[in-house]
């Protein structure tokens, strides 16, 4: 649901701009002026092209999935303290531009899953950290000044709250399921496989005794003719 609310929302206000003719830039992060805190709040659903929005949909969706789907007790809380961390250190440390769009949101998805998955040191969401570098390892060099035009501090601000996060919140591990006999309370001698066994560990197949019954037998002789 979180997922596809948040890409109605940043392709909704994209449309609204082309449909009536307005730019919105202007309620992007400014750095260190007054004016410019309002992009806090309203900067991650502001895009400059269809390129950009098009580019933080898909990762969009899927970070947000596998944050409220492997750690759902503090993905609001991630979302929300991300959201307004990652802006306003971008806030703080910018360039005296407009800084717009969700990328340092999903900065701050990719970060927290990543970490989190290496402190937690549980094998599925290790996996999940592996799968985030596999996929978007290559987003670790835009938080450098490398390409103009490209709000490095932004993904960078998104990065550092990520990691913030995943050393500050404690979340559960997933339950991982038990055999019978991996159990503290499993009691060998109740456990009807184990009864087929002897001392020495041979199989034994339990065999009910057959229940005899009485069967009488009538014979029906057919006289030949002639």
């Amino acid at each position: 649901m979180a997922p596809m609310l948040a890409i109605l929302l940043i392709w909704t206000v994209f449309w609204v701009e082309v449909r009536f003719g307005v730019n919105f830039n202007d309620f992007g992060v400014y750095p260190r002026t007054l004016k410019g805190l309002r992009g806090i709040l309203f900067s991650p659903f502001i895009h400059g092209s269809v390129e950009h929005l098009y580019n933080n949909t898909i990762p969009l969706i899927l970070l947000l999935a596998a944050l409220f789907y492997f750690y759902k007790r503090n993905a609001m809380v991630v979302l929300l303290v991300g959201f307004f961390l990652s802006g306003s250190l971008t806030w703080m440390i910018g360039r005296p531009s407009y800084h717009i769009g969700a990328s340092g949101i999903i900065y701050v998805l990719a970060s927290f899953v990543f970490f989190k998955g290496v402190v937690a040191k549980h094998y599925r969401l290790i996996a999940l950290s592996l799968a985030v570098v596999f996929i978007y390892g290559g987003m670790l060099w835009y938080i450098f000044p490398i390409k103009d035009g490209i709000s490095w501090e932004g993904h960078l601000s998104g990065f550092l709250a990520g990691l913030f996060l995943a050393f500050v919140l404690k979340s559960d591990l997933p339950k991982e399921k038990k055999f019978a006999w991996q159990r503290e309370d499993y009691n060998e001698e109740e456990d009807e496989f184990m009864k087929h066994f002897d001392e020495e560990g041979n199989f034994i197949e339990n065999r009910e005794e057959a229940v005899e019954e009485n069967v009488s037998i009538k014979y029906h002789y057919k006289k030949e003719k002639g």
